[in-house]
C-alpha cells in the first residue's frame, strides 16, 4: 500500500513507515555513548540537591537535570543554587521558558477545545517576555532551555545564529508540543531543535521511525505521572536505547501526580531510586550500551 508516497518519503531521506524490523540505530553522543539519563519535573533547587546526592549513594549518574515549572517563577537566588548543584555534580541543567499560556490571561487554554494550544505563547508580547526568560536563566548560569513553541524555537535559534543570543546554549523541545512523527521531528530539527522530546506512548517501531529521521538526540520518557497516563516502561528501556541511540532515557517522573508541579527534596529522592532501575536494566538486558559519564566535554553544564 502507498508505494509512491513511501517511494517519494524515501527521496527525501524519510523512513517509509514506521521500522517494525527495529533496526539498531548506529549513532551515538559526541562522547560514544548510547544513552544519558535525564531527571524532568525537578521543580526546587531542595529536590536538585535531594536528587544529586541519592544518585551518588545509589552509585548512578544523572546526566540531564530538567525543570518545569517555570523561570520566571523561581528567583534569581534559587536559579543560581540550581546551576550551582549542577555544575558541581557535572550535569546539564534545563530551565522552561516561563511565559506560556496556562500562566497567560487568555482562556483559551481552559476550555475543552483550546487546551490543544498546550503551552504556547500568545501574542508578539509574551515571545519577547520568553526571550528574556532565556537571557535571565543565562545571566544566572544555565546553558540549556526547554521551548514549548516552535515559533519561539525558529526565533532563539536564529538569534543564536546571529550572535543575538550566546552561542554555548542549547534548546530543548518538550513532549507538549505534541509530535509525533518523523517528519515533524524534520522540521523541528530544521528549526534549531538540539533535543526532542516526543509524546510519550510511542511504540518501539515509531520510535525506531523517528531515529532514521534526524540526527539530533530523541528523548523518551521510561515512566510517567498519572496524569500523562501513568505508564512505565523500564523493561523497555533497554529496546529503546538500541534503536533510538543517542537518546536521554526521561525517568522519574512517574513518583508525582503531574508534570509541572513543585517538587519536594523526598522527591527527589524519589526519582534518583525510579532512575537506578532504569540504569538497573540496561546493565541487565543491553550492558553493552555505553552511558555518558559525569562533565563530558560536549555537555552543556551550567557555570556557577
Amino acid at each position: 500500500m502507498f508505494e509512491e508516497t513511501r517511494k517519494y518519503l524515501k527521496s527525501l531521506g524519510l523512513p517509509e513507515g514506521d521500522l517494525n524490523d527495529l533496526p539498531t540505530s548506529t549513532q551515538t553522543f559526541p562522547d560514544g555513548a548510547h544513552f544519558r539519563i535525564e531527571v524532568p519535573t525537578v521543580n526546587s533547587a531542595a529536590a536538585v540537591a535531594a536528587l544529586l546526592e541519592t544518585s551518588d549513594k545509589l552509585g548512578i549518574t544523572i546526566n540531564r537535570v530538567t525543570e518545569t515549572y517555570g523561570m520566571f517563577r523561581h528567583t534569581f537566588q534559587e536559579l543560581k543554587e540550581y546551576c550551582k548543584l549542577c555544575h558541581d555534580y557535572g550535569a546539564e541543567l534545563l530551565l522552561s521558558v516561563g511565559p506560556r499560556a496556562t500562566y497567560d490571561t487568555g482562556a483559551t487554554v481552559l476550555s475543552p477545545q483550546g487546551v490543544r494550544i498546550s503551552y504556547r505563547l500568545r501574542g508578539m508580547e509574551q515571545v519577547l517576555r520568553a526571550v528574556d526568560d532565556i537571557k535571565r536563566g543565562y545571566e544566572a548560569g544555565c546553558r540549556g532551555f526547554l521551548i514549548y513553541d516552535e515559533g519561539l524555537l525558529w526565533l532563539v535559534a536564529q538569534m543564536r545564529k546571529d550572535g543575538f543570543l550566546p552561542k554555548d546554549i542549547i534548546f530543548k523541545t518538550s513532549a507538549h508540543l505534541g509530535h509525533c512523527n518523523p517528519v515533524s521531528f524534520r522540521v523541528l530539527e530544521s528549526l534549531g531543535a538540539d533535543s526532542i522530546n516526543p509524546v510519550r506512548d510511542l511504540q518501539l517501531p515509531m520510535i525506531a521511525a523517528l531515529r532514521a529521521a534526524v540526527k539530533v538526540p530523541i528523548d523518551v520518557h521510561t515512566d510517567n505521572p498519572p496524569a500523562s497516563g501513568g505508564f512505565i516502561r523500564v523493561y523497555e528501556a533497554p529496546e529503546i536505547v538500541r534503536v533510538a541511540a543517542p537518546v536521554h532515557l526521561k525517568t522519574g517522573n512517574s513518583v508525582v501526580s503531574a508534570h509541572g508541579q513543585i517538587t519536594s527534596a523526598e522527591d527527589g529522592k524519589r526519582m534518583a531510586a525510579q532512575a537506578a532501575i532504569v540504569v538497573e536494566m540496561l546493565g541487565r538486558y543491553y550492558p553493552q550500551a555505553k552511558q555518558t559519564q559525569r562533565g563530558a566535554a560536549d555537555l552543556h553544564i551550567p557555570q556557577a
